[in-house]
């Protein structure tokens, strides 16, 4: 009896296990995993260290932020990687989400103008008329795009957002005429830079181009996830927030050359040197510790209310759109 049971305890055993591990999963959508901005994503995978919190942890990739964003809200994901400004957007449709882990406290973010354009469009203010590429409608690009031309003046029934996504499908817009400007982010940048077919009118690269683009810090790429789900998952947020501050702390330690080498090699192929000068000089957009800086959260805000009619007029507690438990827990 015994040479019976035994084989099928440890049968009984391995489904358990099998069922653990697939409760256990955790799927991440991030809004272009490729992107320098979200570059800790696919670092953390690189080092081990989402490995390391023994949590099966997939990572998958949407072409722009506000596409990650629905997979998580149909439940496909549990979280996203993507910008801080989609939690008060959220929150003012009736959806609560919060960032658990603050990336990055600039946007990383750049309009450029093409080649063809540069001469009538020499700042936001040129913007009537226009067509400017955003990653998708409802994106943060796209977000940003609204509060700039607003800034300027110019409403958003004056001109075109067209979403063209980023990298080659950028490029190929631009070459194309298909739009005058857009907003993109690196190593699209350095691509259309290098080449002479566009040059920067605005930079949201650095906090000090930022704040005076914007008027303060603007905390951007980060991990949100919905507020129910990290309410009963806090253990699980804690071992991601750990990988996630972990890796953080990589990028502040090391060299753009060093942190490259950790890369997947085909996100560079196209130009390694381009991508680690790119890193180089816009990684210190990144946070130190995860932390969400505390002049942050009034600044998106503030963007929020120039342009979005779901936040104009709406009370935002922004007290629930970001946590500091989990990584101010990392030791």
């Amino acid at each position: 009896m015994n040479t019976i049971l035994k084989p099928l305890a440890a049968f009984a055993m391995l489904l358990g296990c099998m069922h653990a591990s697939a409760a256990e999963k955790i799927t991440i959508m991030v809004g272009g995993i490729e992107k320098q901005i979200y570059l800790p994503a696919k670092l953390a995978e690189q080092l081990g260290y989402l490995k390391e919190t023994g949590l099966d942890v997939e990572l998958l990739s949407e072409p722009a932020g506000v596409n990650a964003e629905t997979e998580m809200l149909s439940g496909a994901a549990q979280g996203v990687i993507g910008f801080y400004d989609h939690t008060i957007d959220l929150q003012a449709r009736g959806k609560m989400v919060e960032s658990v882990v603050q990336f990055s406290q600039a946007p990383g973010e750049v309009i450029l103008v093409s080649k063809a354009a540069a001469k009538e469009v020499r700042s936001p203010a040129d913007f009537k008329g226009r067509t400017l590429g955003v990653t998708g409608l409802g994106s943060s690009t796209n977000f940003l795009t609204l509060y700039l031309a607003a800034k300027a003046g110019i409403k958003n029934t004056e001109f075109t957002t067209l979403p063209v996504g980023a990298g080659a499908s950028f490029i190929a817009a631009m070459g194309q005429g298909k739009i005058d400007a857009g907003m993109t982010t690196e190593p699209t940048i350095s691509r259309l830079l290098s080449t002479g077919a566009a040059t920067v009118l605005v930079d949201l690269r650095t906090v000090k181009e930022t704040e005076a683009a914007l008027g303060g810090t603007y905390p951007a790429a980060c991990l949100y996830m919905p507020t129910a789900w990290v309410n009963t998952h806090k253990e699980q947020v804690q071992k991601l927030a750990t990988a996630f501050v972990k890796t953080l702390r990589f990028i502040r330690t090391h060299s753009a050359k060093e942190i490259a080498e950790k890369m997947p090699a085909e996100y560079s192929a196209v130009n390694r040197q381009q991508y680690i000068d790119a890193l180089e000089a816009s990684k210190m957009m990144f946070t130190a510790d995860g932390v969400m800086p505390e002049n942050g959260p009034p600044t998106v805000l503030k963007v929020l209310n120039g342009f979005d009619k779901a936040v104009q007029g709406k009370s935002i507690n922004l007290a629930n759109t970001f946590s500091t438990e989990f990584v101010k827990a990392v030791k």
